[in-house]
């Protein structure tokens, strides 16, 4: 299970966002799990003792807290802290975490040169779900993480010791470098790969760090200091759905004896503003369909993410046929956004999975990255019928190797009035392929369907302009006035 179903799962189970960090700290660990009895043992070092009282200690966090927590985060530089033992223990605390809880290893990794090995170490040998990582060496420095299928990452963006100030609020408060950090970091991987690290005890730098990354998982720390208020903190990282954040506990409260009931009224503490949330943001907007429902669409993130790259807009637009809408969509930027890209092209394989074809047919010009990247990630052969057909060479109306009686799927971008998919179909029909499927990103439900279908295709999309609507505006990216627009065309 990839980590981020693994997590949803614990947060479900447990109806938990809480996270431990079990971090082997000898100043944090009770003193019955102390080095008491290394002299009367004789054999047994000090060292020796000190790691199995940790290991002890660990061990019973751990069975008194996962019944009630999302998440474990164990801080690798307490582990190599104490030698190859330390090592040893991690291994320990690990095999003791259960199965159905994910591990995010609190590494902090900074170093370019080691990433790849870094990465197959933790990823395939120690097996945990995700890592944390420094951001500052860039895109390089995560690739190797990435590519590691169903794990995460998440990327330092601020701390809150004061002396880090100087360099993260730089050039201004107003305009630190941290948030420029955290605002390219969501081009390096899609939001089931990528989440942030905030260290802050400060709602108002919490809250616009939601702002710009509103649908990344954000795990919070350093909020455990006096004159920080809970409630505040959770009301400015949980987004709209009252999820999107992990919460550590006290790391004091693994040295008492009454860390479940601690942990336990924490959990209820958390939930009471996660409910409140989603009751204030519960609310439908009159051109709604007849329910309203808390879940969000299977698409938000790539929706947002579209909307927030600048593919959909809204004002007064003509559109080819001449007709006028109050909104347009201009999907060719997002072949300069690999991972957006990529989650486009897993959004358009998967309706393309269930199809039955031998061949690819892109539509120019729109459409021709998208195929050649299905193509490639299925690994299935393109074709596309030119747009017009040269008065030299080949004068080929269809380019790419095929066989007549072969079946081509049609892949375009938008349907608007279905004239282009048609008219590619047509194309490729002329040559002795058949066409049964006309796959869209987008469908402006005007009835388009229909008329494909009567023409003999069937017509798939992955999302409908109203889909898109809705989304947006439950999520707050556009008024009330662009839905009243919306509703009128």
């Amino acid at each position: 299970m990839d980590f981020f179903s693994k997590l949803e799962a614990a947060i479900s189970r447990n109806s938990s966002l809480l996270v431990v960090g079990l971090d082997p700290n000898p100043e944090l660990m009770p003193s019955r799990y102390g080095v008491r009895d290394a002299a009367s043992e004789g054999e047994r070092s000090s060292q020796d003792a000190l790691v199995q009282g940790l290991e002890e200690w660990l061990q019973r966090v751990i069975a008194q807290t996962s019944a009630l927590v999302c998440a474990y985060k164990p801080t690798l530089g307490f582990y190599s802290a104490l030698g190859s033992a330390g090592l040893d223990l991690l291994q320990a605390v690990l095999s003791t975490i259960p199965a159905h809880i994910p591990v995010i290893l609190d590494a902090k990794h900074s170093d370019l040169n080691t990433s790849s090995l870094m990465a197959q170490t933790v990823f395939t040998e120690w097996r945990v779900d995700a890592i944390t990582l420094s951001g500052y060496a860039g895109q390089d420095l995560v690739a190797p993480f990435l590519v590691y299928p169903g794990k995460a990452v998440f990327i330092l963006g601020c701390t809150s010791n004061p002396s880090a100030a100087a360099l993260q609020n730089y050039p201004t408060a107003a305009d630190p470098f941290y948030m420029h950090v955290i605002q390219e970091s969501q081009n390096w991987g899609t939001t089931e790969q990528l989440g942030l690290e905030i260290g802050t005890t400060t709602p108002t730098v919490l809250a616009q760090v939601r702002a710009i990354a509103p649908e990344r998982l954000i795990l919070v720390r350093s909020i455990w200091q006096e004159g920080v208020d809970l409630t505040q903190i959770l009301q400015a990282g949980l987004n709209r759905t009252g999820a999107g954040l992990l919460v550590p506990i006290p790391q004091d409260w693994m040295s008492g004896e009454a860390l479940t009931a601690q942990v336990r009224s924490l959990r209820e503490q958390t939930n009471d503003v996660r409910t409140g949330m989603v009751e204030a943001n519960a609310s439908c907007a009159v051109w709604f369909s007849n329910v309203c429902t808390l879940q969000p669409h299977p698409h938000l993130h790539l929706i947002l993410q579209l909307y927030d790259v600048g593919c959909i807009l809204f004002g007064n637009f003509v559109q080819a046929s001449g007709a006028v809408f109050p909104y347009y969509i201009d999907l060719r930027k997002i072949i300069s956004n690999p991972q957006l890209f990529q989650q486009v092209l897993s959004a358009y394989a998967a309706i393309l999975k269930d199809l039955s074809f031998d061949r690819i047919a892109g539509i120019p010009y729109g459409s021709l990255p998208t195929a050649t990247g299905l193509a490639l990630q299925l690994n299935r052969p393109m074709i596309f019928p030119r747009k017009e057909v040269k008065a030299h060479g080949t004068r080929r109306l269809v380019e790419g190797n095929f066989e007549p009686g072969e079946t081509a799927v049609v892949v375009d971008d938008i349907l608007i009035s279905g004239n282009s998919a048609m008219e590619g179909a047509a194309k490729l029909q002329s040559v002795g392929l058949k066409v049964q499927d006309i796959v869209v990103f987008l469908d402006h439900e005007q009835e388009v369907k229909g008329r494909l279908q009567a023409n003999g295709y069937r017509a798939h999309a992955v999302l409908t302009i109203s889909e898109v609507i809705e989304a947006l505006h439950q999520a707050g990216r556009i008024s009330d006035a662009d839905i009243q627009a919306f509703a009128q065309t």
